[in-house]
């Protein structure tokens, strides 16, 4: 699940890895569906219910699949945990990707600031912002993919909003899978990690090195290795839950 104001086409740069691996094709079948507010969903309004509901029509398309491991990134982080709240032994193993700070105090009222102050700007001059900033930061390559998928900055207010009022640790007390909290060294929203896997009653943290809060631009490969392995012990019962 992708993070706020973007879309799937957040993921492209590890569908693309994942999809170049041809050891991978036979027994791994990636999902990255956009989340309301987003991408082909922006019709929609987002609240967390309606997330959680992308997350489980994603979910239960595939029946017959064996085992399903969660993953979000940011808002799509918050979203996975909320998930797993409400069906906690639904899932073989969820990873939270920057987005392990709870959601209230100063933090979250500089969250709120920005939402204030992105609307206030307007989607014409933030998407020239975020296309500037992502072209200096990133190859044109990696981040090409992401930026064709458009930025959605109508839901930004609500969906924090949503998420300070109803996330934190809390969510993963009674998630039976493993739970990876990941994300880069540098990420403001890995503030509370430690909170958050030792929550989970099978919870890890792994920090990326080198990584910000888009771990997933600034490492790559390392995110997409990180997702592989872990997917992995999930497949072949090195990661246990309960």
């Amino acid at each position: 699940m992708h993070g706020s104001r973007l879309s799937a086409a957040q993921w492209s740069p590890q569908t693309v890895r994942l999809a170049a691996d041809p050891a991978l094709r036979d027994w791994l079948e990636v999902v990255v569906p956009d989340l309301p507010g987003h991408g082909a969903r922006s019709p929609e309004p987002f609240t967390l219910d309606r997330a959680v509901g992308a997350v489980a029509a994603a979910v239960e398309a595939e029946p017959s699949v064996e085992r399903v491991v969660l993953a979000g990134h940011s808002l799509g982080g918050y979203v996975a945990a909320t998930y797993a709240a409400l069906f906690p032994r639904r899932l073989d193993g969820l990873v939270l990707i920057g987005s392990a700070a709870v959601p209230r105090g100063a933090g979250a009222a500089a969250y709120r600031a920005v939402a204030v102050l992105t609307e206030r700007a307007g989607p014409d001059r933030m998407t020239r912002v975020n296309d500037r900033v992502l072209g200096r930061l990133y190859p044109s390559d990696l981040v090409e993919p992401v930026v064709a998928g458009g930025y959605w900055f109508a839901p930004t207010r609500a969906a924090w909003r949503d998420v300070m009022a109803r996330c934190g640790p809390h969510q993963l007390r009674d998630v039976t899978c493993p739970v990876l909290v990941a994300g880069g060294r540098y990420d403001q929203l890995m503030l509370d990690a430690s909170r958050y896997a030792r929550r989970a009653p099978h919870g890890r943290v792994v920090r990326i090195p080198g990584a910000g809060h888009f771990a997933g631009f600034d490492r790559p490969d390392e995110v997409t290795a990180l997702l592989v392995e872990f997917v992995r012990g999930v497949a072949d019962g090195t990661l246990h839950g309960s």
